[in-house]
């Protein structure tokens, strides 16, 4: 009887946990979904956290579980996953979010907690027990993300400017102030949609390792469904100031109509990857969407040393993440 409890709490101290990764994934990338309408000027930073959260917990009733699916059962091999392997997970990706929230670079949480299972499962059971196809989908998504947000902005700007060629600078601000409250929300529920999923998934991976749900089930529980987009909610509600600045001006100066293009191409790109099961960077997707918008106009426009940076940033993230996952799986081992 007292090892079920133990068991217990054991689960519940990493749910915990892992609904603190959630909330941190919102605050780190809430940043992705206001950092155009706020430098925009379209919403004033407080309103527009509250609107980015809203679409945020919306996204529950608009997508299938596809990513929460591909992190709870299709990144490793079925048994492999234990407790220790998901806290080891869970400390490499909120120790690698919280380094990068405090330097301001807008890396990627998604990756960081791809990262995280990487590396607590190699650590156990060694690379032969991933799953190869969800992994190598991922890690292809860090390169095609960008690259079609980067498109889907840059197309949209061309066409825009077209269709606009001969109407008032004046006019057309006014116009897409007020459509990108739609991008904006389009693209906050893009980024609820599969992030919260990436969560939902590992508490879900976490339930079956450890007998509280069956991996036959076709869902998770619904509360952790719930519990998962409202965290994520809160988390986008308060904000990660430091990651915006660098999202909204340090890489290309925006207005209204390259925010709507930016975030439309974004958000595009968001559905696409939920749909196909993806567990994508809402980082890499914003990033490459406002490069693409900035380039349209001209090359200098966009400040690539920044951007270079952030690059960088994404590159290290995943064998970051893995390096001290693998590291908290062995001291997990120790402590439970």
């Amino acid at each position: 009887m007292d090892a079920v409890q133990v068991s217990l709490w054991v689960v519940v101290m990493l749910v915990v946990l892992a609904v603190l990764f959630d909330f941190m994934n919102g605050f780190h990338d809430a940043a992705n979904s206001i950092a155009t309408v706020v430098s925009t000027g379209v919403l004033k930073p407080q309103q527009a956290v509250v609107f980015a959260a809203t679409f945020n917990v919306i996204a529950i009733f608009v997508f299938h579980l596809s990513v929460a699916a591909t992190v709870g059962k299709g990144i490793v091999q079925p048994g492999i996953v234990d407790h220790h392997v998901v806290f080891g997970a869970l400390v490499g990706a909120i120790a690698w979010n919280v380094i990068t929230w405090w330097y301001g670079i807008p890396s990627s949480s998604s990756h960081a907690l791809i990262g995280g299972i990487v590396g607590a499962v190699i650590a156990k059971s060694g690379a032969s027990a991933l799953v190869a196809g969800g992994v190598l989908k991922t890690v292809a998504f860090i390169f095609v993300s960008p690259l079609l947000g980067f498109v889907l902005g840059s197309l949209l700007m061309v066409v825009v400017a077209w269709v606009c060629r001969r109407s008032s600078p004046l006019h057309v601000d006014n116009w897409f102030r007020r459509l990108q409250l739609v991008s904006a929300g389009l693209y906050s529920l893009g980024h609820g949609g599969n992030d919260a999923q990436k969560t939902i998934g590992i508490i879900w991976m976490l339930l079956i390792a450890t007998g509280y749900a069956s991996a036959a089930d076709d869902l998770p529980p619904s509360w952790v469904i719930w519990v998962c987009y409202i965290a994520i909610g809160l988390g986008t509600m308060f904000g990660g100031w430091r990651i915006v600045k660098t999202m909204g001006q340090k890489i290309t100066k925006l207005k209204p109509v390259g925010g709507f293009c930016a975030e439309t191409g974004g958000a595009l790109t968001l559905f696409l990857a939920t749909a196909l099961g993806v567990p994508v960077s809402t980082t890499h997707t914003i990033t490459g969407a406002i490069v693409g918008v900035g380039s349209v106009r001209r090359a200098s426009a966009v400040r690539w040393g920044v951007a270079g940076n952030i690059v960088w940033a994404w590159i290290f993230t995943i064998p970051a993440s893995a390096f001290i996952a693998a590291v908290f799986y062995w001291i997990g081992l120790q402590l439970m």
